[in-house]
């Protein structure tokens, strides 16, 4: 990758032997696996069994999980905040669990579709919920940088799966508990 690096910074007309380049096909080498790390993860190693007995039966919401991740069209940033909930059913999970199976998806190269319902239904699968909702609210620098230059622009996605799909009231007790801070 280091030197995949080294032939696009040259082709764009660099010398990579000026200072402030010198070690940038190393150093974006290292950043690049950093920021698709997903790919070396799972989600059973994630979760690392992190399950604990519960008799709660109403929502666990987790709101603004930091979200950072690359388009897969462009290999630009998109960045925003991501919003799990979901309905126990015997067991809950680790509440950082939700912030990690969060990041294993957003660290691959992805579109925000893809990964709303990537995290929708990993949640679903580990707790065996009652239902599952997921929100991502991000800004994409494809957009932003490039392109039709929009610097205001948030795209938001969401994803219900079960009872927060198939119930208006609770779906709706999952919207209300987002527009407060």
């Amino acid at each position: 990758m280091e030197k995949m690096y080294a032939s696009l910074i040259e082709a764009l007309g660099e010398d990579l032997s000026r200072p402030g380049l010198k070690d940038t096909p190393k150093r974006a080498a290292q950043a690049l696996q950093f920021l698709t790390q997903g790919y070396q993860q799972d989600l059973n190693t994630i979760v690392n069994g992190a399950l604990f007995p519960s008799d709660t039966d109403e929502l666990v919401l987790l709101k603004n999980i930091e979200l950072y991740s690359l388009c897969e069209h462009h290999m630009l940033p998109f960045i925003g905040k991501c919003h799990v909930a979901y309905l126990p059913q015997g067991k809950v999970l680790g509440l950082s669990k939700l912030a990690r199976i969060v990041d294993l998806y957003a660290r691959r190269l992805q579109i925000q579709e893809s990964l709303t319902k990537q995290i929708a239904e990993s949640v679903m699968q580990v707790t065996g919920a009652r239902g599952v909702g997921v929100i991502i609210e991000a800004q994409h620098l494809c957009m932003m940088m490039r392109g039709v230059e929009k610097q205001n622009s948030v795209m938001s996605t969401s994803v219900m799966l079960g009872a927060l799909r198939e119930d208006a009231r609770t779906r709706n007790e999952f919207l209300t508990l987002l527009s407060h801070s």
